[in-house]
């Protein structure tokens, strides 16, 4: 979809732009472990700042984010490789033993094996953004010498109309999935019907005791987007679930209640952070 046609399904371009983060607070509310060791999918990635933040900062094993713009999704993967360029390095200067080698020569294997380790998370913004602007992006090294679980190697992403398209990762099934500021759009561009599916999808591809990370917006924001499209004017008079509706349909799909994390966010994107459980 072009940047110049109106952002119907929320994917607006320079979102992250104009709300930089170094690390997302809606992220910090969830508990700390979620994504330990998780494979997860993120719905309606946008330029991949969430998604990428959870592959490099919080363990997951494999992270990939879906957009339905195709321009977002080559954004996202630039900004993989400028996150990548701006982690602090990993390895000796991170703890490994310090002990040196003769110039030239190759370290003993069990030694090398701890300066590869990046088991920790390593840090991220560590170099300035300039860096890459005055020397260009990293290149990134092969996953045999870091590990397929590590970033950058562990996310990648996809265009797609997740709530109506399966995607090849869906079938090994996640253990997290991430909608965050998505249920309007798919409310206001599919119904009633299109959001009951996109619930029942994320129940289907979670595996048991996966969790469905949910940031809905308010029901008053509903009236400002409608405006922005004929189609999502027509939709908006045939809706009747609210988003004080959701738990108790999720529910009955059957997920767990939702535990609540509380409201996220400033002014009119204070909104709540809710988690659901699949048994």
């Amino acid at each position: 979809m072009p940047p110049s046609c109106a952002p119907i399904h929320g994917n607006y371009h320079g979102y992250y732009t104009k709300r930089p983060f170094s690390s997302d607070a809606r992220l910090a509310a969830l508990p700390d472990d979620l994504f330990a060791g998780a494979r997860v999918l993120d719905v309606g990635c946008n330029e991949g700042w969430v998604t990428c933040e959870i592959a490099q900062s919080h363990g997951a094993n494999f992270v990939v984010g879906v957009d339905i713009d195709a321009a977002l999704v080559q954004a996202a993967w630039r900004r993989r490789i400028s996150v990548w360029s701006t982690q602090a390095p990993t390895g000796k200067s991170e703890g490994g033993d310090e002990g040196g080698e003769e110039p030239g020569s190759s370290p003993p294997a069990k030694k090398r094996r701890r300066e590869l380790d990046v088991s920790v998370a390593p840090r991220a913004s560590y170099f300035p953004a300039s860096c890459e602007h005055e020397l260009g992006p990293l290149p990134i090294p092969p996953a045999a010498h870091r590990g397929k679980t590590t970033f950058p190697h562990n996310v990648a992403f996809r265009a797609a109309d997740w709530p109506a398209t399966s995607i090849p990762e869906d079938a090994a099934g996640y253990d997290v999935v991430v909608g965050l500021s998505i249920s309007k759009w798919i409310h206001l561009n599919d119904g009633d019907a299109g959001l009951r599916r996109f619930f029942a999808r994320v129940f289907a591809v979670l595996r048991a005791g996966g969790a469905f990370v949910l940031e809905p917006q308010p029901w008053e924001s509903y009236a400002k987007a409608r405006r922005m499209d004929e189609k999502l004017k027509n939709n908006a008079k045939s809706l009747t679930i609210r988003p004080a509706d959701f738990e108790a349909l999720l529910t009955d799909i059957g997920f767990r209640p939702a535990r609540h994390f509380g409201f996220v966010g400033e002014g009119g994107f204070s909104r709540p952070i809710d988690v659901y459980t699949k048994p």
